[in-house]
């Protein structure tokens, strides 16, 4: 039995033969067509529409273009590419074998009228490379055609063999797609200048300086430099769904169910939780835009301050962190752990309240003066013995005294005066060793000391003369 699903994406069939169950097959693609040019973003709705959305003003305007007789009314179009020097916009659509369709934007929209003048042509995949270029690939011959803005062809040339689409690499560059290896084509060379081992990439998206470029499989992000050297990777166990850079060069990106965020270092972590299925589009401050499903523009809400402070830590600036520190929640054993993990525990510190965990961050980067306040504070014979430890080893021999006071170490305290040169201290000792009553303290202490007379005079006490005179 064949049921209709309520969203158009799906179908579900019922298998009656044997155990009962639903089956879901997609139909058509799910991913909005879009593009972002500064402060706006270009898309095509569900009802093939082509509208714009302002990321300053929050506004979306009303119908540019409708685009019902490109390709299939039941196919919606594949991608968008957008020329801001012609206002136009390149649209590919996967109807009737492949096909593409050029075609300038109005200034202002006036409903849902149809183009008055558009060029069209049989075609995979269409992408700007240039003001008045465009690149078009026809799977089926495996064949890239370089077309002006008269939809004449310029140039052809085969590329590498099983390639599956193509993305803008640069101006005058393409990036080649196939199921194993990214190409990286200078148009003007005509030759392949970089190349990578990547599999399933099935979408590029580009940092906002250029510079890195995200290589999106269905379970895998690779960044690479402009160039197609890889930077970092990352594997994820769900589906990868979009991604969009921040100015700071933060990638983030979208699964199923979460938005999530990578450094180019390869650190990642989880941004917030998704309630439906988004495509991010631009990340700008606190601020998500993104398309869902039904390809209308939603913002959501983020807390920036965990990525941007690791950023922070990896480019040294330590004003950002200082701010970060002071302004912020960013708490937890997750932070802290990171930290350590990384080699900053003196950064760690910052964010710690628990007094036995400051005490072990403060030993660990070597921090004696918080270590010193913490163990006052507990007062335990431990925090003393691993204090006056590590003070010892960075020569501060106050806190060393301090430590051995507080465990009663007088003989480590006597020796400590001898090796310091304290004759005074020293000679306080003697006549504490004296006072407690201990013989061998006391012998220990006239021997730093140099003291013969009081050696005798305690064997004397002790009435061991025999011995003082063999002495």
């Amino acid at each position: 039995m064949i049921s209709e699903c309520p969203d158009p994406l799906f179908f579900a069939a019922l298998l009656t033969l044997g155990n009962s169950g639903v089956m879901v097959f997609k139909l058509e693609r799910e991913r909005p067509a879009s593009a972002v040019y500064q402060n706006t973003l270009f898309y095509i709705t569900k009802d093939k529409c082509v509208k714009s959305y302002d990321f300053q003003k929050n506004v979306e305007s009303p119908t540019l273009l409708s685009l019902k007789k490109l390709g299939s009314p039941w196919v919606p179009p594949r991608t968008l590419s957008y020329n801001p020097a012609e206002r136009s916009v390149l649209v590919t659509s996967s109807a009737d074998g492949g096909i593409y369709e050029l075609i300038n934007l109005p200034r202002d929209g006036s409903g849902a009228i149809e183009p008055t003048e558009s060029k069209r042509g049989q075609g995979n995949s269409a992408v700007f490379v240039a003001r008045n270029r465009f690149a078009v690939l026809n799977t089926s011959t495996q064949t890239i055609d370089i077309k002006d803005l008269s939809n004449n062809t310029t140039r052809s040339f085969k590329p590498p063999i099983g390639t599956t689409d193509i993305y803008f690499g640069g101006t005058g560059s393409l990036l080649i797609l196939t199921p194993t290896v990214v190409y990286l084509y200078d148009i003007q060379q005509k030759k392949t200048t970089a190349e990578l081992a990547v599999n399933g990439v099935k979408y590029v998206v580009w940092s906002n300086d250029g510079l890195y470029a995200a290589l999106l499989s269905k379970h895998n992000v690779t960044i690479v430099t402009k160039n197609l050297e890889q930077v970092s990777s990352l594997h994820e166990t769900i589906r990868i769904k979009s991604a969009t850079w921040d100015d700071a060069g933060v990638l983030l990106y979208s699964t199923l169910n979460h938005v999530k965020y990578t450094l180019l270092n390869g650190d990642t972590g989880i941004v917030r939780t998704l309630d439906q299925t988004v495509y991010l589009v631009r990340v700008k401050g606190r601020n998500v835009y993104c398309l869902d499903r039904a390809a209308k523009p939603r913002i959501l809400q983020i807390d920036p301050t965990e990525y941007r402070f690791k950023l922070a830590l990896v480019k040294r600036n330590y004003e950002e962190m200082l701010h970060i520190i002071q302004n912020s929640s960013l708490v937890g054993q997750s932070i802290i752990a990171y930290l350590q993990k990384k080699g900053y525990p003196e950064i760690a510190l910052q964010f710690v309240q628990d007094p036995a965990t400051r005490f072990e961050l403060a030993i660990e980067c070597g921090n004696l003066e918080v270590a010193l306040e913490v163990a006052k504070e507990l007062d335990r014979p431990k925090l003393w013995t691993r204090l006056s430890a590590e003070a010892l080893a960075h020569g501060n021999h106050s806190i060393v005294e301090m430590c051995y006071q507080k465990l009663k170490h007088f003989d480590k305290l006597s020796f400590l005066y001898l090796t310091t040169g304290d004759n005074s201290k020293l000679a306080r000792m003697a006549r504490i060793a004296e006072h407690r009553g201990d013989v061998t303290s006391r012998f220990q202490n006239s021997i730093y000391l140099g003291d013969v007379q009081d050696r005798i005079q305690m064997f004397k006490e002790i009435d061991l003369c025999k011995c003082s005179k063999l002495t």
